[in-house]
């Protein structure tokens, strides 16, 4: 019986406590919009801000910055009763807002996430509303509530968005945006370099071309290949070819090279190895790959002497990626760079079974490289 006594007391005491520390404490912070650098720095040296609204496109940053907050923030001993993860979809935010106002055991924070914070239904309806205005204009101090709102961005013109951007508002706003192709490889020779390893051009742009702007699979494909690298040893072209499951002749970037430099033969072995292989080079990346190299290419026609800002605005920062380029706006006419352009979008409605009739991947792809290196006029294409 004693015992119990003195727990209930020390629990009481220690209650008292934190609630004296959260009305005596005020908040220094404002509302504010922070890059993912800045909150992770910030995380480094263990500053919690008490509400996080981790919204956008591209989640990696969004999970990596909740992880960190779910894996620094408490002692692993303090994360049985002070540590809650709660699922947009099975939950609403009368329970988000009870476990945020709980005050902590034991520990010096209690830690409320939010994943999937999309999914909550009411997230902004009317009457959630005034519970929700009256936590985040003043949350508990005690309380590190993480709200995890994933591949879109809250509405600006609706109350929760107009709430995040007063200047009454204790949070912190992380908007994770999807980096556009050209930003790839600077971001993939940045992220490399801050592991202690270096990264061949050619590897990187084989990586951001092949893998595009998915920040997660670049990551997982990258700390794969560092794994398996002695030390001192850069990524190359050969190790991506080996690691990704790229085939070192057999590949979209050898296709492309083939049609740039008009080398039929070439790119017909490799039309019969992706026929054979359909599942190692499927179609849709392939399109989206000649894609992206056409268009770069016709932006590039409207550069008479292009700059080295511009190559690096197009994302094509080294020697190595240049060279194609250079090529091909010799080879291809601004015209038939357009005509190119309209003939892969032409292919992609035909893998979408838009005028296809019953021609295979592999039998759009024949047909739109045989138009690619015989300059038929589009209009007997597509009249």
């Amino acid at each position: 019986m004693v015992p119990l006594l003195v727990h209930r007391l020390l629990l009481l005491c220690w209650r008292v406590f934190v609630r004296h520390r959260c009305t005596t404490s005020p908040f220094t912070i404002s509302p504010l919009t922070f890059s993912a650098d800045e909150l992770l720095a910030q995380l480094r040296q263990r500053q919690f801000q008490p509400v996080y609204v981790l919204q956008g496109e591209e989640p990696y940053y969004i999970d990596h910055v909740a992880d960190i907050i779910e894996q620094t923030a408490l002692a692993e001993h303090e994360r049985g009763f002070n540590q809650v993860i709660l699922y947009g979809k099975d939950t609403d935010v009368a329970g988000i807002l009870n476990q945020a106002r709980r005050f902590p055991m034991m520990a010096e924070r209690s830690v409320v996430i939010v994943k999937e914070a999309q999914a909550v239904a009411d997230l902004e309806s009317e009457k959630a509303w005034p519970f929700l205005e009256a936590y985040l204009k003043n949350p508990l101090a005690s309380t590190v509530l993480v709200l995890c709102y994933k591949h879109k961005t809250l509405d600006s013109r609706k109350k929760l968005g107009k709430l995040l951007a007063a200047k009454d508002t204790k949070a912190a706003v992380l908007t994770s945006n999807r980096l556009y192709d050209n930003q790839v490889p600077a971001w993939l020779t940045a992220y490399v370099r801050s592991k202690g390893q270096q990264i061949a051009p050619q590897a990187t742009a084989m990586l951001a071309e092949y893998i595009g702007t998915d920040l997660s699979r670049l990551i997982n494909e990258v700390d794969k290949m560092m794994l398996n690298l002695p030390a001192g040893q850069p990524i190359d072209e050969d190790l991506v070819q080996k690691m990704v499951g790229i085939s070192k002749e057999y590949n979209i970037f050898e296709l492309q090279s083939a049609l740039i430099r008009r080398d039929v033969l070439k790119a017909n072995r490799i039309l019969l190895y992706f026929e054979a292989n359909p599942k190692a080079s499927p179609l849709i990346p392939n399109l989206t790959l000649l894609f992206n190299y056409f268009s770069r290419l016709l932006a590039l026609h409207q550069l008479p002497n292009p700059t080295d800002a511009d190559w690096t605005r197009l994302g094509l920062k080294s020697t190595f990626a240049r060279k194609d380029y250079q090529t091909g706006l010799k080879v291809f006419t601004p015209e038939r760079t357009r005509a190119i352009i309209h003939l892969i979008r032409r292919a992609d409605g035909q893998s979408k079974g838009i005028d296809s009739g019953s021609m295979s991947d592999g039998e759009i792809l024949r047909e739109l490289v045989w138009l690619i290196l015989h300059p038929v006029p589009l209009q007997a294409v597509v009249g």
